[in-house]
């Protein structure tokens, strides 16, 4: 009931202070943030998955207008943009507005019928953390859009369409994992994802077991070269490799023996970057099977080998995401933990025992800090609910 009401007063203070801004009454949409368990890199291959919704989310207010303007406004950064529909040669500018533009555009080429809008955002999921604060923010935006232009989609085509503008707006070629994971989030489900087929299932969170987010408060972003070289490393791989196997279409479909065979052909960077790939898809099947039969030592060992693969073969993690992973792996109660999102910063994921929680909040704040002078944020987070409108009694 807490949260209930938490959440009630902050939609009916964003209607207020929308009002007061743009002189209508809005309506109200919120998307969530994610956290990955497991199944890093591998979405952009076509592999598998295994994230779950938060419950941290982005907020968006909206209320049509008579032109083809959009006015964004940003609570967190008090900061507002005007975007123009109907500018042909809109290009993305390196600023959060992109996101709001590049959905609205997105949808435009969609067919629908996105007409002016004030629009007023508010988020509790941390920027630049890799918990997706991009894609809630499509999400919410996108879902937020579609409600005033009275023309639905279904929620993968929403998923499919934020990815779009992500990957073709705003420049980063992300996969299709994390607007997935803010459309179908589900309370205390995790979500089995086929990246190819987009065929999915909920998986129940073990009971007992709450997830931990410690923040390392290193930010990392997805436009960089960083990312994006990845994905053509990866790329490379598949090229390389259909010569020999001409009916793959993906590293989802390279097994860790045809890559072996080829070693010796690859340079040791592409080797090591379809290395990681595979067997992280690998890494996922037996998560879910453990997760399924309720073997959490498995759990944990697996996010312990997905930790290293990133850092020694995908090489995306920081020297402040291996000292906290590090920190976390030897406290009491904790089953497995990772570095979680893109990389280069942001967070790790810990899966710890209920009555372990606050000790472990404590004694990693404490410990992170003396390691490295930074104050960690850290966390607790049940898996939340996916994308939604927020009724909002006047």
């Amino acid at each position: 009931m807490t949260e209930l009401l938490r959440e009630t007063n902050l939609a009916s203070r964003l209607v207020q202070s929308f009002s007061a801004r743009f002189g209508s009454a809005p309506r109200i949409f919120r998307a969530p943030g994610r956290v990955n368990l497991i199944g890093e890199h591998t979405d952009y291959n076509d592999g598998f998955v295994l994230p779950a919704a938060i419950d941290l989310y982005t907020w968006t207010a909206v209320a049509p207008r008579n032109d083809h303007k959009l006015h964004a406004f940003s609570e967190n950064l008090n900061e507002s943009s005007t975007l123009d529909l109907s500018d042909s040669d809109a290009r993305a500018q390196n600023h959060w507005s992109d996101y709001v533009l590049g959905v609205a555009l997105m949808l435009r080429k969609t067919g629908v019928p996105v007409g002016g809008a004030d629009i007023a955002i508010h988020s509790n999921v941390p920027s630049g953390a890799g918990l997706s604060s991009s894609a809630a923010l499509e999400v919410s935006v996108a879902s937020a859009l579609l409600g005033l232009s009275g023309h639905p989609l279904s929620l993968v085509e929403v998923a499919k369409l934020c990815q779009r503008a992500e990957n073709e707006f705003v420049g980063a070629r992300v996969g299709i994992m994390d607007q997935f994971a803010s459309c179908f989030g589900s309370v205390d489900h995790a979500i089995v994802l086929d990246c190819r087929s987009l065929e999915y299932k909920r998986l129940p969170l073990p009971p007992g077991v709450q997830m931990v987010i410690c923040n390392t408060m290193v930010k990392h972003g997805h436009s960089g070269g960083e990312y994006n070289d990845r994905r053509a490393q990866c790329e490379q791989g598949v090229q390389f490799l259909k010569k020999h196997f001409p009916s793959i279409r993906a590293l989802r479909d390279v097994s860790l023996a045809q890559l072996q065979a080829h070693r010796s052909d690859l340079s040791d960077l592409i080797y090591r970057r379809c290395h990681h790939v595979i067997s992280e898809n690998q890494r996922v099947l037996r998560s879910v099977a453990a997760l399924q039969d309720g073997d959490l030592p498995v759990v944990g060992r697996c996010m312990a080998e997905s930790h290293l693969s990133l850092k020694n073969d995908y090489e995306v993690s920081s020297r402040e995401l291996d000292i906290m992973v590090e920190i976390a792996t030897g406290k009491s109660g904790v089953i497995g933990s990772r570095m979680t999102g893109g990389g280069f910063g942001g967070c790790i994921i810990n899966l710890v025992k209920t009555e372990k929680v606050a000790a472990f909040k404590k004694n990693v704040a404490d410990d992170y800090r003396r390691a490295t002078q930074l104050d960690p944020e850290i966390y607790v987070s049940r898996a939340g609910a996916g994308v939604t409108e927020i009724e909002v009694s006047s």
